[in-house]
């Protein structure tokens, strides 16, 4: 670790703030979903939208715990923009489906805090953290192959539009997802599809494996959950929409890809041995 590529304690302050939202917000939806009426900002049906929305929370509790603890800024830096994003569209969803909410409910006023607070905090961190990145190779990393890099950024693509398009037109992607949405829970999913691809498109311009390693744990983590979630509820998907086989088949092709590539990425790693950089001159 060089001595400029580090995470200023301010962006470690950020995710030390966002990670007890996240496992709250996670142990709820994840293992509660029934019960969002009484539990969550919002009632949430089917239960499998709860789950879709704890699944990305997994994925970000995984990301930020890797910002707080003792790590490289260029290892965590790409996630900021994905997670900037994300918060955003969610907090223009709260406004725009307001009466959507439980008003006065704990849950409610943590959620519109947070999504009011979290763009300004993670911009910040993106601002001011954003030159300590050398644009340099650890001493031990390994160079992503385009072919790599060209396929995750197609996935992530793939995922962003499917995204954009939940969120910009939710009533016509009502008649064809997967299962039962709302205008509040398309836009929800949509923000949530957003997160691989302003992650991936990165990689096309940045080959070093450590720059995507711990992201793609998260990313990983992520869709572990998602699979599980389509698993525990089965039921509520409904397989007379023409997105259901694409939605599903999409999370089976992409946990494996990610999986691929993540081994790819250890091996190599093991391999490499530490680049050994010439001594300055006097």
């Amino acid at each position: 670790m060089t001595a400029d590529d580090r995470i200023l304690p301010y962006t470690r302050w950020v995710g030390a703030i966002i990670v007890p939202f996240l496992v709250a917000a996670f142990v709820i939806l994840y293992l509660f979903p029934t019960q969002t009426d009484e539990l969550f900002a919002w009632t949430i049906n089917p239960p499998l939208t709860a789950m879709f929305l704890a699944s990305a929370y997994a994925g970000g509790i995984w990301f930020f715990v890797q910002v707080v603890r003792p790590n490289r800024w260029h290892a965590v830096r790409y996630g900021f923009p994905a997670v900037l994003v994300f918060s955003i569209l969610l907090a223009i969803s709260t406004f725009l489906h307001l009466a959507k909410f439980h008003s006065g409910h704990i849950s409610f006023i943590v959620w519109v805090t947070l999504y009011i607070t979290t763009p300004f905090l993670v911009f910040a961190a993106m601002i001011v953290n954003a030159p300590a990145d050398p644009r340099k190779p650890d001493e031990r990393d390994a160079r992503i192959p385009a072919v790599f890099r060209i396929l995750l950024a197609l996935v992530g693509l793939a995922a962003l539009v499917t995204g954009i398009f939940l969120f910009v037109v939710p009533q016509v992607a009502i008649d064809v997802w997967a299962w039962p949405l709302t205008p509040l829970t398309a836009r929800v999913a949509g923000a949530i599809l957003t997160l691989p691809g302003l992650v991936n498109v990165w990689m096309l311009g940045d080959a070093r494996w450590s720059a995507f390693r711990q992201i793609c744990q998260a990313q990983l983590v992520g869709l572990i959950f998602i699979a599980g979630a389509l698993a525990i509820r089965n039921d509520d998907l409904d397989w007379t929409k023409p997105a259901t086989p694409m939605f599903v088949w999409g999370i089976a092709v992409s946990l494996l890809v990610y999986a691929v590539f993540y081994a790819w990425g250890e091996t190599a790693l093991r391999r490499r041995r530490p680049v050994v950089r010439p001594a300055p001159q006097d």
